[in-house]
């Protein structure tokens, strides 16, 4: 009895448990399917207006493959919360039998119980029991007792009530679940549709583009040579950081051991406190001379607890070419890239995703980049339309630096931003707000 007891709490208790992940578990998977849809009609605005172009383009193809990378995620959500509800329909049903059984256990004892009253119906037997007590305690006893089986009774009744409520109210959860089953069927053969469409499309962009494999070349040049530029720009900007903070640093140590060799002179048999606990202002190995200064460790720290919520350069862009090595569908061109490529709006606001130093503005003919610098953090803008800081400038975050221009083959509006810790490229977007 105490094991079948024992049995009935742990499988309510884990019942309890599985519903509450479940709830849990739903509500992400419902914020995602949310946000995914947020991105897609994003994409999709932007897609609509180029899709209408005779020529293809690189920007299209992206999109594309980016739209249905998306749309995998969101066929992948519409799996997970059809497992997530076959799991909750099994649980319940073996819920439901389990409360079934325990109805036919009480009513069966319930039976017992109608039978033996039945049997002993007659009042005189129950005058009988509680006269025929040794005692008037035992009477006061015999008296409690039939008390309590009588509220026995009527407790068998109300549970086997409860217990057949909790029934009912199951498999009427149930046939909520099965319908919200069948509803995600549905939607999975509709995206299953979509998602078959969009490869179809993208099929067809790629074999386009294959005629138009030396403009993609030279567009791909131009961009490496930009990025490349760019690259060169802060690269120069460091060295004559590091060598404006090396020359303060030198000037620093020396200024301490003239003070140190003054005051020896004028007491040499005093011990001098500044000459041994005072240490020189230098930077040890393997350190950055863009460690040394106050403002800009304050800033690396800050940049470093910010990882993964430092806002995105735009509000509505969509990263269109990762960080890092990348190879056109359908052509030999690969590429290397140095930052994220975001597709956006021609004239969105670009805004500086962190406090810092306007450090340079580089113009190359049909656009522009601003590069800041955050302590030893370099960010860049490029493919800016317009420019509205000035070199030298403090600026904040969220303040803007300019304006998107489009993109190299004009279909869409553009940007490249890139992430440097000092002079080596990171990728970006494991920085950026998730």
């Amino acid at each position: 009895m105490i094991k079948k007891v024992l049995f009935t709490i742990l499988a309510i208790a884990g019942l309890a448990f599985h519903s509450f992940a479940q709830g849990s578990d739903r509500e992400q998977l419902e914020k995602e399917k949310q946000q995914i849809q947020a991105e897609l009609k994003q994409i999709q605005g932007m897609y609509d207006k180029i899709k209408g172009q005779t020529r293809q383009s690189l920007s299209q193809l992206n999109m594309l493959k980016k739209k249905i990378n998306l749309q995998e995620q969101y066929m992948a959500n519409i799996n997970r919360e059809l497992r997530m509800i076959d799991d909750d329909i099994y649980l319940s049903n073996l819920e439901i039998y389990r409360l079934q059984r325990q109805v036919d256990t009480l009513k069966d004892q319930y039976a017992k119980t109608v039978v033996y009253a039945y049997k002993n119906r007659s009042s005189y037997d129950y005058v009988n029991f509680i006269f025929s007590a040794t005692s008037f305690n035992d009477a006061l006893r015999r008296i409690a007792y039939l008390k309590s089986y009588r509220n026995y009774r009527e407790k068998q009744v109300k549970t086997i009530l409860e217990t057949q409520e909790l029934i009912a109210k199951r498999q009427q959860q149930q046939i909520a679940r099965k319908n919200q089953k069948n509803e995600a069927l549905q939607s999975q053969v509709k995206e299953r549709t979509v998602l078959a469409e969009q490869r179809k499309e993208k099929d067809a962009v790629v074999s386009k583009l294959k005629s138009q494999e030396k403009d993609l070349q030279k567009q791909i040049a131009a961009k490496k040579k930009r990025d490349r530029d760019i690259q060169n720009a802060i690269a120069a900007i460091i060295r004559r950081e590091i060598e404006a903070a090396k020359k303060a640093a030198e000037a620093k140590a020396l200024e301490e051991e003239r003070k140190n060799a003054l005051a020896k002179a004028n007491n040499p048999t005093a011990t001098n406190p500044t000459a041994t606990s005072a240490p020189k202002t230098v930077a040890k190995k393997n350190e950055s001379y863009l460690n040394l200064n106050a403002e800009d460790v304050r800033l690396n720290n800050k940049f470093e607890e910010n990882k993964g919520k430092i806002p995105w350069p735009v509000d509505n862009g969509i990263p269109i070419v990762h960080f890092g090595p990348y190879t056109i569908e359908g052509t030999k061109l690969r590429d290397n890239n140095p930052g994220v490529t975001i597709a956006t709006s021609v004239g969105s606001a670009v805004k500086a995703v962190f406090d810092g130093e306007v450090a340079a503005i580089h113009n190359y003919g049909d656009g522009a980049a601003v590069v800041i610098r955050h302590g030893k953090y370099f960010t860049s803008y490029s493919n800016l339309s317009s420019v509205s800081v000035k070199k030298g400038t403090m600026v904040k975050t969220g303040q803007v630096l300019g304006r998107a221009g489009e993109s190299m083959d004009g279909a869409s509006g553009q940007i490249d931003f890139m992430l440097m810790i000092e002079n080596k490229n990171v990728n970006p977007e494991s920085w950026l707000r998730r």
